[in-house]
């Protein structure tokens, strides 16, 4: 679960559930400390933000404790799921930015053949 509690950002999940329906289907919406929203991140969504305000804040609810080197993550500027981020990036971690493309990486526990 997720909240902005202070300025704004811009929220987006992209579902990784191979036999979903909206498998690899990505969903975008405006968190703010004025519209209180709070969005649920399902597990085998991928989840990434972008503060949309200088010194924006988040709270997050998470159901597991966080464990180093199992976590996984997409390129926010991947071509394949061609996200329109409201402003242009100019600060990604080092993490972040070397994330694989998807069509190299493994989904479900299996190699990914999407192009």
């Amino acid at each position: 679960l997720v909240r902005c509690t202070k300025g704004a950002i811009y929220d987006v999940i992209i579902d990784m559930r191979p036999d979903s329906p909206t498998f690899l289907q990505h969903f975008g919406v405006e968190l703010t400390a004025d519209n209180h929203r709070a969005f649920y991140i399902p597990e085998m969504f991928a989840h990434g933000y972008q503060a949309l305000t200088d010194e924006a804040e988040v709270v997050y609810q998470v159901g597991e404790f966080y464990t180093p080197g199992y976590e996984r993550g997409l390129r926010y500027d991947d071509p394949f799921f061609n996200i329109q981020w409201p402003l242009e990036v100019t600060e990604i971690s080092e993490k972040d930015t070397n994330w694989p493309l998807l069509r190299m990486m493994s989904v479900g526990g299996e190699l990914s053949q999407v192009s």
